[in-house]
């Protein structure tokens, strides 16, 4: 897999240089001239573990939450305080592990937040489905969050049980949703599960919009080397005729697509946490994406909060961009909206996206992956899978890699990908 990822890399970057990371990094994070800026915030706790997910987490203690907390916090103010204006930020998200095991304290972090940041189009939160009871949505809302993203996966046992999860009430979820409303509610699903049909996948969808949901994301099954999950990926073509069919089934149901996995009922239904241009991460294991560099926190907690308390940001790892790995980085993920916009690009670069990449967006005009209109970019359905199918083996060869070692180092002196 590795063969495919590091040949278009280097064909993308004409280079044979690879993304070298050190553990050289910088106290001073330079994101005050970034526009389009976003905010991630990791809370690594769970009540239990899902063999399936890769994310950085561990078992949920009290006294260990808090004082994450207060290290998290600080670390907030260390990076936000670094500039006295404050910035203007698209939009801040919580991921994990579970946020809602904080949700006593998020409005403190938030608070820290507001200290430093201007945040424009809203805050989002993780949860898992035992999170949603009107109690703790009450916090989350009052704190001033106004996008949800509820962890499904699905509602069918035979697939519960495939992923080793509990069991779901539909009802349930529909009378809290209802009690305490959000501008998005986001349902998660998993799609190429062993022997998932579009109709299977078709009564997840359904059931989430008729209880509540006005959102959905819909993630392809990766096996990492790390997890410890029984479940097999399905074969290609049958993943693909299964995309294809429930992209086709929700746009004929008139849902936007506003990512490569994700489908609203409502144009301004928004919850992406991966399609933006530059975003500030806060928390272990969370990465920063700036103008000339990518790095990621320490994936300990002991750790991240040693150092802290010490005054020093908990980096572990740091990728310092020439121009054309910047380039790749930035069509990557913002391909993920399915959407380039052409004069973005050059704004960002200051060069045209077509001197830069013109042949290789003829080869894909020619092969039926992408569409240009008004200056816009854009994936077809055939592109959209070919680009999941390439993330597969970015995410097995960049990944995958980065993320196993950081499990069993906090602080690697070097990688290179």
């Amino acid at each position: 897999m590795s063969i495919i990822t590091n040949l278009t890399r280097m064909w993308l970057t004409r280079s044979l240089s690879t993304f070298t990371f050190t553990d050289q990094y910088d106290e001073t994070l330079d994101f005050s001239d970034c526009e389009n800026l976003g905010l991630y915030v990791h809370i690594p706790f769970c009540k239990s573990i899902c063999s399936f997910c890769p994310y950085c987490k561990e078992i949920f203690n009290k006294e260990k939450l808090n004082r994450y907390t207060d290290a998290l916090i600080k670390e907030i103010h260390m990076v936000g305080g670094q500039y006295k204006e404050k910035k203007k930020v698209t939009s801040l998200y919580f991921g994990g592990g579970t946020p809602a095991l904080a949700a006593d304290r998020l409005d403190e972090i938030i608070g820290a937040i507001n200290d430093h940041f201007i945040v424009t189009e809203g805050i989002g939160v993780e949860l898992h489905p035992d999170n949603v009871r009107p109690p703790i949505l009450k916090k989350l809302k009052d704190a001033g969050v106004d996008r949800i993203s509820i962890g499904i996966q699905s509602f069918l046992g035979k697939y519960i049980d495939v992923l080793g999860r509990k069991s779901i009430d539909p009802e349930s979820l529909r009378q809290s949703l209802s009690e305490v409303p959000f501008e998005t509610v986001s349902m998660d699903f998993i799609f190429a599960l062993p022997g998932q049909t579009f109709d299977d996948l078709k009564y997840d969808i359904n059931k989430a919009f008729e209880i509540g949901a006005n959102h959905v994301s819909i993630y392809p099954f990766i096996d990492f080397s790390f997890t410890e999950s029984p479940v097999t990926e399905m074969p290609k073509k049958k993943k693909r005729a299964l995309m294809d069919s429930i992209t086709g089934y929700l746009n004929e149901k008139g849902y936007c697509r506003s990512s490569i996995w994700t489908f609203s009922s409502d144009e301004d239904a928004k919850y992406s946490s991966m399609t933006r241009e530059s975003f500030l991460g806060f928390g272990c294991s969370a990465t920063t994406l700036l103008r000339d560099q990518f790095k990621i926190n320490t994936f300990s907690v002991e750790d991240y909060c040693r150092r802290i308390n010490s005054n020093t940001l908990a980096t572990s790892l740091t990728d310092r961009f020439v121009k054309r790995q910047r380039m790749v980085y930035y069509l990557f993920w913002t391909a993920y909206s399915t959407r380039v916009s052409i004069d973005d690009f050059e704004r960002f670069f200051g060069v045209k996206l077509n001197k830069v990449y013109g042949f290789e967006i003829w080869i894909a005009k020619l092969m039926g992956f992408i569409t240009e209109e008004n200056g816009i970019l854009s994936l077809t359905m055939k592109g959209a899978f070919y680009f999941h199918y390439y993330e597969k083996y970015y995410t097995l060869s960049y990944i995958d890699k980065m993320w196993g070692l950081m499990r069993k180092e906090a602080f690697p002196r070097k990688m290179k990908l």
